[in-house]
């Protein structure tokens, strides 16, 4: 019967490992996050690290090594998914500041004339 649950936990680790690449893939091929929310996937990732070191404790016991691989690509996926939504989120906060630059130069400008 423990086997039935370690299969379980298999296939349920995959399917959970697997939802996080076509995030990663969107990331990457429209270069922007917007509309993801940084602070839900740094607790998610935050509640998978925490989950990470319990999968290693079952894997030096001697069990739990499935658990241990797939909350490590998890881990790994999720942890992609903060860093892109960081990168672009600074980017995207440093071209609205060139805008914004811009923007008050071309007004103070038609306000001299």
């Amino acid at each position: 019967m423990s086997n039935l649950f370690g299969v379980f936990q298999l296939i349920g680790g995959i399917i959970l490992s697997i939802g996080y690449i076509p995030q990663v893939v969107q990331i990457v091929k429209t270069k922007t996050a917007k509309g993801l929310n940084a602070k839900s996937f740094g607790m998610v990732f935050t509640g998978i690290l925490l989950y990470e070191i319990y999968a290693i404790a079952l894997a030096v016991e001697g069990s739990g090594q499935m658990y241990l691989i797939t909350n490590t690509v998890s881990l790994l996926l999720v942890g992609t998914v903060y860093g892109l939504i960081k990168v672009y989120e600074k980017k995207e906060n440093r071209e609205k500041a060139i805008d914004d630059t811009v923007s008050e130069n071309t007004t103070w400008r038609r306000r001299e004339k």
